[in-house]
């Protein structure tokens, strides 16, 4: 007698073998992650789990969470839960009695967070479970550089950290996600969140200075300060300049990099705001990166002393900053609003000339989010944005002769002229 073929399987068998393979997959991620973890935990002093303990408590969380499916035993998940704690309980008797000088409950709540996760696999999304699993083993494994680098931050640095928060967890929940005022373009989520994103590159710059230190060399430090505020390094270093009377090429140069990282941040800014128009972005404003780039190499390599003492940048997620940017960021949308209804597109390289002299993520994030809406057209949104990189480098320019003497300025001048002189370039004859 011929087994049935495939096509004339029952639905109930069809389904059968799916769950079934379900199950397998399940049952295997959380053996993985066992493992995963297990392995990891076995490098360490703590014995209360290793790679065989781990696996076990995965695969015990795996099947309560698949028995407690069944209707009658619902309540085996949460039996299976105060089992290990249980163990853990167990494990820590010597701890408890005051007999060992161990610190610390990581092992524990891996143990946990091990058994929940095997449960998760079963009940809920494996995508989140694995996420969930690799990051435990990945903070387990850089325990010791993280703790490092939490000893390493000061008063200061904790502040800023906290500052963030409230910023992006306090403060923008809050806001109406509605638009209002002139031309119904003000919508005060939306502004605080783009102002979130500029002070979280900032704090991300600041994060990177702190691991690397103050000896970043010249290329880290035109990076990191760029990335920081490229204003606040171009001020920093024309006045260190004027000060010490030396090293005005490594200043102007930091000064170059600097600018040159501002693209870096257009193209984070960008992607974030207008995702789906960034490719329609990238070739003008790559190919200026990419002429930026090419100077900042070629003086790189010849200037003999690249070794440089980064100094400590202002706290980036300071609350006035950032309401400020707010305000500037709101005026910029209201008035390239205005202009193009008045005067087209010239009015806004006019409004994007003026503002970037002072900032130049006001006008990319205000005109990425105009494209991205359908309210503006590409061509003239990245016009806006290389017509306000080449106000801000004049305006650095003069900050570093206001600030850095005659000298600094011909220095920073020569740097500038060919970056300014293919912005003006792709102005004129790109299509």
């Amino acid at each position: 007698m011929e087994a049935p073929s495939s096509a004339n399987a029952s639905p109930d068998a069809l389904t059968s073998a799916f769950v079934d393979a379900e199950s397998i997959l399940s049952f295997a991620i959380a053996l993985g992650l066992g493992l995963l973890i297990g392995l990891q935990r076995e490098r360490t002093t703590d014995r209360i789990g290793g790679i065989r303990t781990f696996p076990l408590i995965a695969l015990l969380g795996a099947l309560t969470a698949k028995l407690s499916q069944n209707p009658n035993m619902g309540w085996l998940l949460l039996v299976g839960l105060l089992a290990v704690i249980a163990l853990i309980l167990l494990g820590n008797l010597e701890r408890l009695r005051g007999e060992s000088d161990q610190r610390g409950i990581t092992t524990e709540v891996s143990a946990l967070l091990v058994f929940l996760l095997g449960a998760f696999l079963v009940l809920g999304d494996k995508t989140i479970a694995v996420m969930v699993g690799g990051t435990i083993a990945v903070l387990l494994q850089f325990k010791p550089g993280m703790h490092k680098f939490a000893k390493k931050l000061s008063e200061r640095d904790l502040r800023s950290v906290m500052q963030f928060a409230v910023l992006s967890l306090i403060i923008l929940p809050i806001l109406p996600n509605r638009t209002f005022g002139p031309y119904d373009v003000l919508n005060p989520f939306a502004i605080w969140l783009l102002v979130v994103l500029i002070v979280g590159i900032g704090l991300g710059g600041y994060a990177a200075y702190k691991l690397v230190g103050g000896r970043a060399g010249i290329l880290l430090s035109g990076l990191i300060g760029g990335l920081i505020s490229s204003t606040a390094t171009t001020v920093t270093y024309a006045r260190q300049a004027h000060d010490q009377q030396k090293g005005l090429r490594p200043a102007a140069l930091v000064i170059l990099i600097a600018s040159t990282s501002m693209f870096i941040r257009m193209f984070v800014e960008i992607g974030v705001v207008a995702p789906r128009k960034l490719p329609d972005f990238l070739p003008p404003l790559l190919l200026l990166f990419g002429v930026s780039l090419i100077i900042c190499a070629l003086t790189y390599f010849r200037i003999p002393q690249r070794t440089d003492s980064m100094p400590e940048p202002g706290n980036p997620a300071e609350l006035k900053p950032a309401l400020i940017f707010g305000a500037l960021y709101a005026v910029v949308l209201v008035a390239i609003a205005a202009a193009k209804e008045y005067f087209g597109n010239r009015g806004i390289y006019v409004v994007a000339l003026i503002s970037g002299f002072t900032d130049v993520d006001a006008i990319t994030l205000s005109s990425a989010n105009l494209a991205a809406q359908g309210a503006m057209e590409v061509n003239a949104a990245w016009r806006a944005m290389v017509i306000a990189s080449l106000a801000n480098l004049t305006f650095k320019a003069g900050i570093a002769g206001a600030l850095g003497g005659p000298a600094l300025l011909r220095s920073v001048l020569k740097l500038f002229a060919v970056p300014f002189a293919a912005g003006i370039a792709v102005l004129w004859l790109w299509p």
